[in-house]
């Protein structure tokens, strides 16, 4: 057994807990750190007060380290802000413990998501023997493992990627996130990139988009968004013949139009503005006016349904093949008491932190998810609760 910290309680920390406490035999000692302790504590009971719990300032690189040392963990889950990574990352590298997050680093003054600086950690990762996996959420993640599964059993290159991800559930507000609501529209509201032919092609926000069938949900209209998976996944797959990745999100026309209406007036930005001799940002004052995403779990309806499209050559012809899974909002609030954004998260979370432990992804270095073995990650898919499903096209 292995010592585990989940850093963050949010709605994905929460899953993550769940989903660790399942799996004793890998994860002995579980801690849930956070900055707000009465989070942890709620969490720890609904899973039966089977971890240990901190108060942390993960931008505190200093604090981390003590807990890691404190704990003697073995590796870290991080689920806190993106713009907590390197504090938590450098931690990890002086306590030397591994690490896995579920999204790439962002700063509070700028909107990049790129993996290029925690790229360049490699060379300190594989000195101290650690491993890091980059993006083990659902997208990026799953996604990222879709893609490699599929050019390790059904295809000798892959040509085109298309990621379609529709959150098809309801939970009866008239505008809320599903996931922290100042990353969510930093992500949406930035301008659409994707690639091709070796190049990223820069679009308007939401200036692209086409109805797409999901199965079991049915036609959305669907909106093409920069995803950072991107990123690695050109790198990865674009020396095997990769022509094109594109990611696509579904909005309802409601959302659109309260997201429209934020943007005209200012609440989006990040740009501090002054009031009454006090700066603030007012995409951060607004994130305090919405509904926590944790609140949302319990009235949430539907599914979501997320999966790749994929194109490509296996034995001289041309093949289409849709990878995706469907995932109940009302099951994931019955099981871990999350809806199922968070719920998509936070499963492949404890699973490549499972990975590493048991040692089918144990190699010093810093990864992205399709640099390694697909099969063991989607074998516990299927068992952990995100059953995929094949279908060509």
């Amino acid at each position: 057994m292995a010592n585990v910290m989940i850093i963050g309680a949010g709605g994905v920390g929460r899953v993550v807990a769940h989903k660790c406490a399942e799996v004793r035999d890998i994860f002995g000692e579980i801690v849930i750190a956070s900055k707000t302790l009465e989070k942890c504590q709620n969490i720890n009971n609904e899973i039966g007060g089977v971890a240990k719990t901190e108060q942390v300032d993960a931008n505190d690189s200093k604090q981390v380290v003590a807990l890691l040392k404190k704990h003697k963990s073995d590796i870290v889950i991080n689920v806190a802000l993106p713009y907590q990574v390197f504090s938590i990352m450098n931690a990890c590298l002086e306590a030397n413990v591994h690490y896995l997050d579920t999204s790439n680093d962002e700063t509070v003054e700028t909107i990049k998501y790129s993996y290029k600086e925690q790229w360049e950690y490699k060379d300190r990762f594989e000195k101290k023997g650690l491993t890091a996996i980059l993006g083990s959420g659902f997208d990026p993640g799953v996604t990222g493992v879709f893609c490699s599964h599929a050019l390790k059993h059904h295809f000798d290159s892959i040509e085109y990627i298309d990621i379609f991800d529709c959150n098809g559930g309801d939970h009866g507000m008239p505008f809320a996130t599903n996931f922290n609501a100042e990353v969510n529209i930093r992500e949406i509201s930035q301008p659409g990139f994707y690639w091709e032919k070796d190049q990223w092609i820069k679009t308007k926000s939401m200036e692209i988009h086409f109805p797409w069938d999901y199965p079991e949900i049915g036609v959305r209209e669907s909106y093409l968004l920069y995803h950072e998976e991107l990123e690695s996944l050109a790198k990865n797959l674009g020396s095997q013949g990769l022509k094109r990745i594109r990611f696509f999100m579904t909005f309802s026309e409601e959302y659109l139009t309260h997201l429209r209406v934020l943007q005209n007036v200012g609440m989006t930005d990040i740009v501090p503005v002054e009031y009454k001799g006090t700066k603030v940002v007012p995409l951060d004052f607004l994130k305090q006016l919405l509904p926590d995403p944790a609140s949302l779990a319990k009235n949430y309806k539907g599914n979501t349904c997320i999966g790749n499209v994929i194109e490509g050559i296996k034995d001289g012809k041309r093949k289409k093949l849709y990878i995706y899974n469907i995932c109940s909002h009302e099951e994931s609030y019955k099981t871990t008491n999350s809806q199922a954004v968070s719920f998509t998260a936070g499963v492949p979370a404890m699973i490549g932190a499972m990975l590493v432990l048991r040692g089918d992804w144990k190699k010093p270095g810093v990864y992205n998810v399709e640099d390694l073995n697909p099969d063991p990650y989607m074998d516990a898919l299927n068992t952990y609760g995100l059953a995929w499903t094949e279908k060509w096209l």
